[in-house]
């Protein structure tokens, strides 16, 4: 029950942020991105610092080397992590496209691309999957629950601090983008009972992950 409490703490904050998000221009969410662009490459040093605090316990652990290399970050990837930001405001926007078509009927429909609200999205070990769950939810106008593996929780931690930043410098919610700090299976089960709360849980891992969720997710999975 209190990891629960302590999900649904972050979930309310996540979704203080939902109407505002939503609403925000392509320009205002562009902004964020090319923000956290420079903040990225302005805290490198504490980024390293944190990750090597996360490949030491790794490696005290018995991780394999295989996934020390995909838990690593260096001073070229963190600067390719920027660049795919930039990149990423470039791309038109997905919100706003209509589809208008008519039935037999007469009956007139219309498709809208509209965001989705609180994502909460469930990964392993990556740490560049913080931040590009984050940037792509940005982008899209949705707000990001972000529950990550015990073995980056350092450097998820760091990103998400960076990440809060730049969204506060651009006028946002910090909350639009949360961390579950808790990597205990516990907070994972918690976040997929979360139906009418959270509206769309997303597994980004290996096969048992996806499994795991699409079997007891009370939350519509993607």
């Amino acid at each position: 029950m209190e990891i629960y409490d302590y999900i649904l703490s972050l979930e309310k904050r996540a979704a203080v942020a939902v109407g505002e998000m939503s609403c925000a221009t392509l320009e205002r969410r562009n902004a964020v991105l090319s923000t956290l662009a420079k903040k990225l490459l302005d805290n490198v040093e504490k980024l390293l610092s944190a990750n090597k605090t996360d490949l030491d316990r790794a490696a005290e652990n018995g991780v394999p080397k295989t996934m020390l290399d995909r838990l690593a970050l260096s001073d070229s990837r963190i600067k390719a992590m920027a660049d795919s930001l930039v990149e990423l405001t470039l791309l038109p926007d997905a919100l706003g496209r209509e589809r208008v078509w008519t039935r037999e009927s007469g009956i007139e429909i219309c498709e809208r691309k509209v965001p989705l609200g609180v994502c909460a999205i469930i990964f392993e070990a990556r740490p560049n999957v913080t931040l590009d769950a984050a940037a792509l939810c940005i982008k899209t106008g949705n707000v990001a629950l972000l529950r990550g593996g015990k073995e980056a929780i350092n450097t998820n931690k760091e990103f998400v601090r960076v990440i809060k930043s730049a969204l506060e410098e651009c006028g946002f919610e910090r909350g639009a983008v949360e961390l579950i700090t808790s990597t205990s299976r516990e907070s994972a089960n918690a976040l997929m009972s979360m139906r009418g709360l959270v509206d769309v849980l997303i597994p980004r891992g290996g096969k048992g992950l996806i499994r795991a969720c699409v079997e007891n997710s009370k939350v519509p999975v993607i």
